[in-house]
């Protein structure tokens, strides 16, 4: 299959190493693209996750593909998220084209877009990391559950249904809250004068503009690998919200990339992770 070349990727909310990501379709996208720059706007390996010792080899595919990148010289922005804050600890490292960071601004076609995570505005967060940590297993038990769900669904012949979606958009709170966090996004970029802001966190796909009586910018999020498995894209001066499902070409794809469970503990995964960055940068350099 034929790379599409892309100037600039955004991908958030991966979750790696948790049993709703979809590291399989992940791993189709990647490899049918060939971006010229990558942005991952945080919670790409969930660390909160790892006591489950639960590492497929198809999620180290999704890292090797990244890493081949970093080998080519492609720049690759590594924003860190909440699910992954334990590399804010390594903010400023940079290795090659690879930078671990809190936030990123570009210049795209003489527009600046400001680019982080958005956990930053979760009050639970900031104050109540417990809170969060036991809501994140509990969405990943749901997700289980909705699979197993889906997987009868399609055996009577229905399509699949999602339940997080069902119940985030009939809790009040929980609309409202997404609305919030938009809003006070909209509200910083247009006061800092950018004409883009990129998040991820809420794991809700969007693109629209947003105005306010001080100005406007174009939001945007990347939603997630776990429901959605929609990414960012930015090409020929244009933004677009790129839908993995919607994609016939890659969904068909005959490439088998599915492999049996490697049981992998924390130590043995980051050792691992550095063997392989090693290796493929070795290769880069020559």
């Amino acid at each position: 299959m034929k790379k599409r070349t892309v100037e600039l990727v955004v991908l958030s909310d991966v979750h790696l190493g948790t049993y709703g990501c979809h590291a399989k379709e992940l791993g189709k996208y990647l490899k049918s693209i060939k971006p010229k720059e990558v942005v991952l706007n945080g919670d790409i390996i969930d660390i909160w996750q790892f006591s489950k010792r639960y590492w497929p080899k198809s999620h180290m595919k999704v890292v090797k593909i990244i890493m081949q990148w970093v080998a080519e010289g492609v720049p690759v922005h590594y924003v860190a998220g909440n699910h992954d804050e334990m590399l804010r600890k390594f903010l400023g490292f940079k290795l090659g084209s690879f930078s671990i960071v809190n936030k990123v601004v570009l210049e795209i076609n003489g527009s600046k877009a400001w680019m982080f995570h958005g956990d930053v505005f979760d009050v639970t967060m900031q104050h109540s990391k417990w809170i969060a940590r036991l809501g994140a297993t509990g969405y990943d038990m749901l997700i289980l559950l909705n699979s197993a769900i889906n997987y009868c669904s399609k055996k009577i012949g229905r399509g699949p249904v999602s339940m997080s979606k069902k119940i985030k958009n009939s809790v009040k709170s929980a609309v409202k809250f997404i609305n919030d966090f938009e809003q006070i996004a909209a509200d910083i970029a247009i006061e800092n004068e950018y004409d883009y802001v990129v998040c991820g966190h809420i794991h809700q796909p969007e693109m629209r503009e947003i105005t306010t009586s001080k100005g406007s910018v174009m939001y945007l999020n990347s939603g997630d690998w776990i429901e959605n498995l929609t990414s960012l894209e930015y090409n020929y001066g244009a933004w677009k919200l790129y839908h993995y499902m919607d994609d016939v070409t890659v969904i068909n794809e005959d490439e088998n990339i599915l492999e049996p469970t490697e049981i992998l503990d924390k130590n043995q995964l980051f050792q691992n992770l550095v063997k392989e960055f090693q290796f493929l940068s070795s290769i880069g350099n020559k």
